[in-house]
């Protein structure tokens, strides 16, 4: 639920006073009406079409940054690597080129005293020369295309990692949208393969009245209520206040980051936010001087 579908339920402070532990006892303090959320939920996909040989996972498992969660068949892969590795270890060209090319510039040393000394023309010097230099050229060419096969190589070896999907945060599974044996297709707007949710940090979405605005400041501890589990009581921090109100309900969005490392909370539940220094009267004076808009 986003802050703006939020706006016309969730801000409703607590009638009275609430005293706060954290702060001094005549501290005053009032309570808001929040929602607890995912830190992120993310919809993963393959970046290349393949048919989805094994899902490891399935709804509700908890998984760890880089874990496979699904692999997509590399057979075909695999086969163009090995040939892209052997290409990569052939030497008998290299060799070969190597030789020839010792041998041309040996006989074009011999070529260059004869003609000094008037003994050949200076055609068949340019001759020897020019043989040297296809020779020296073709192990170039020789060195080039086993460089390539090595290129081929990593480019068949990164085809075959992205096959792999895994977990990019720690998470748990939401949503299972496809099984073995089904065509997985890359790009935006395609059916993704999981759904996932990062939950060992939750976002708390709290809305407060424009009268509280300059309160509230960033990094302030604030208590948490959840709805489960039951009587639970747990500390955040601010970590986002909005810089543009809402003119309509004369609110303004403040997010807070709440640590989760056991996972006792679940996400997309309602809570409680307590925060310090916002009384009765300042809600009061918010509520009535924001505008009316029909």
């Amino acid at each position: 639920m986003t802050l703006r579908a939020a706006r016309a339920g969730i801000v409703r402070p607590m009638i009275g006073l609430v005293f706060y532990g954290a702060f001094a006892a005549s501290s005053i303090a009032a309570d808001f009406d929040c929602l607890i959320e995912p830190r992120q939920v993310l919809e993963l996909r393959s970046p290349i079409e393949g048919l989805i040989e094994r899902v490891n996972v399935d709804r509700g498992d908890y998984v760890k940054k880089g874990q496979d969660l699904a692999v997509l068949d590399t057979a075909v892969d695999r086969v163009a690597a090995e040939i892209a590795k052997h290409r990569s270890q052939m030497e008998g060209s290299i060799k070969a080129w190597d030789a020839r090319s010792e041998l041309s510039a040996k006989k074009s040393g011999r070529m260059d005293e004869l003609h000094k000394q008037n003994f050949m023309s200076a055609q068949a010097r340019e001759e020897a020369a020019a043989e040297k230099r296809v020779a020296e050229a073709e192990l170039r060419d020789a060195m080039d295309n086993r460089k390539l096969a090595e290129l081929e190589l990593k480019r068949q070896t990164e085809i075959i990692r992205l096959k792999t999907i895994r977990s990019p945060v720690n998470g748990v599974i939401t949503e299972r949208l496809m099984n073995a044996g089904e065509l997985a297709e890359s790009g935006v707007g395609r059916k993704p393969l999981l759904k996932m949710a990062e939950i060992d940090t939750l976002y708390v979405e709290v809305l407060l009245p424009a009268a509280a605005y300059g309160k509230v400041k960033i990094g302030m501890p604030i208590d948490v209520v959840p709805e489960i589990p039951a009587g639970s009581r747990h500390r955040a921090t601010i970590k986002i206040i909005d810089k543009v109100l809402d003119a309509g309900s004369g609110t303004f969005g403040v997010r807070l980051e709440l640590p989760n490392a056991q996972r006792r909370i679940p996400a997309g539940i309602r809570c409680r936010a307590t925060f310090p220094g916002i009384d009765d009267a300042l809600v009061a004076k918010g509520r009535n001087t924001a505008p009316n808009r029909k």
